[in-house]
């Protein structure tokens, strides 16, 4: 099984976030470093995918500054999401052509390794045709809905993966009220803590999403400090910026 990076750099700037997963993307297809999973949390941060709609964001962004919520447009597929704290975002730096050269499987995958560690805490989550995501089944039979428990936004190109997947563990919900999550008017977010009614922390729930995201990809897990990846990637950048000349 080939290596996969784990790195937990804890909680960082979606903009400080991004650059890293630039600089990894970059140097992954180039070949000068392995398969990596970066797993963090943002600040409060709303975000806007490719095809994302502007009337999705229901306030100003006045409004938005006054609560310390951060606007970014990105590269990313979906709509639109947010993200903060008490939520562990995913973004792994993967490449497919050496793992299955498919798009569709690989957001079912992802979508499979949320749902995997949802299980672990006897929840059953489950996707929804035509909607990406992992959802919960709320409600009595006859009236019930889904909520969306975990969300997905992917970017590839030449086969390297960015951007990822974002689990709401103990995340304040009361923040998706601001947007129309995901461009899905009629649907709401969920959170583990919400669906267990009990106090959850992300860091009982990383290491089974760890473990089922490196086993559904074939991969062999290593934990690797922030510091040490940083000044591995130092390294590798050096190395590159030598070949280039």
């Amino acid at each position: 099984m080939n290596p996969l990076l784990i790195s937990d750099i804890g909680l960082i700037s979606y903009t400080e976030a991004y650059a890293l997963q630039q600089r990894l993307a970059a140097a992954r297809k180039a070949e000068a470093i392995g398969d990596v999973l970066l797993l963090c949390e943002h600040p409060h941060v709303i975000t806007l995918g490719r095809n994302a709609k502007r009337e999705n964001l229901l306030v100003s962004e006045h409004v938005l500054r006054q609560k310390g919520i951060e606007l970014h447009a990105t590269n990313r597929g979906g709509d639109i999401t947010y993200h903060g704290p008490g939520q562990i975002v995913g973004y792994p730096i993967l490449n497919l052509g050496a793992i299955k050269r498919d798009v569709g499987w690989y957001v079912r995958t992802l979508e499979e390794a949320m749902i995997g560690a949802s299980g672990e805490f006897g929840v059953t989550a489950l996707r929804v045709k035509g909607k990406t995501g992992i959802w919960v089944q709320v409600g009595e039979r006859a009236a019930a809905t889904e909520e969306k428990l975990g969300a997905i936004g992917v970017h590839i190109s030449r086969w390297v993966t960015t951007h990822g997947f974002a689990y709401n563990v103990s995340t304040d919900l009361r923040y998706f009220d601001l947007i129309v999550p995901c461009g899905i008017a009629d649907r709401k977010a969920t959170s583990l803590e919400k669906l267990l009614s009990r106090n959850i922390s992300t860091e009982e729930v990383k290491p089974r999403l760890v473990q089922h995201f490196a086993q559904l990809f074939g991969l062999e897990p290593h934990a690797v400090p922030r510091d040490s990846l940083l000044n591995q990637l130092t390294q590798v950048e050096e190395s590159m910026h030598v070949t280039a000349q």
